[in-house]
């Protein structure tokens, strides 16, 4: 049998970010796959500009990526009490794209944080954002990943036990879920 195919969404663009290590460590925990983590760097959605010229190829590939995978993680920081712009620029742009790729898709959203919380409002808020789409989201355990910048060892591995374990647990029922 095939390794399942798992796609990940970053919210934060830095190649550093933590938000893409705590996927790269979800992914890790989620155990054998196919892991990619898809380029989100679209333009901005203009109605104007996807009249003229269509949906760009780049957010076709993601949403037929997330269309051919078997189960979706996605991670978002916290700015300003909120999902980043640039996660929220991609789901309005992957809506538009042909097909419904995440229709039925397992999903499992997590955030890292600088803050206390690491992400809590962000997350909840990106779970309403989702809803549209139809998937089935995983509800727990709960990922919060706080004072994220200093959860990681030099190795890109968690380094707090109840986030290893937590973010195990999640990874573990995701698989079920497929």
């Amino acid at each position: 049998m095939a390794a399942p195919k798992l796609i990940g969404l970053s919210g934060s663009l830095r190649d550093d970010a933590t938000n893409s290590k705590l996927l790269r460590e979800a992914a890790r925990l989620f155990g054998e796959a196919d892991f990619t983590l898809l380029d989100i760097r679209f333009p901005l959605y203009d109605a104007e500009d996807e009249a003229e010229k269509g949906v760009p190829a780049a957010v076709q590939k993601a949403a037929d990526q997330i269309a051919a995978a078997d189960a979706v993680i996605i991670s978002t920081p916290e700015y300003n009490k909120g999902p980043s712009g640039v996660l929220k620029n991609a789901l309005d742009w992957i809506s538009r794209a042909e097909g419904k790729p995440w229709n039925g898709k397992p999903v499992a959203v997590m955030s890292a944080a600088a803050g206390r919380a690491g992400g809590e409002r962000a997350q909840m808020i990106l779970r309403g954002f989702m809803v549209p789409f139809r998937p089935r989201i995983l509800q727990g355990p709960e990922i919060h990943l706080a004072d994220s910048s200093n959860q990681f060892d030099e190795n890109g591995h968690l380094t707090g036990e109840i986030y290893v374990k937590e973010l195990g647990q999640l990874m573990t029922s995701l698989r079920e879920m497929i």
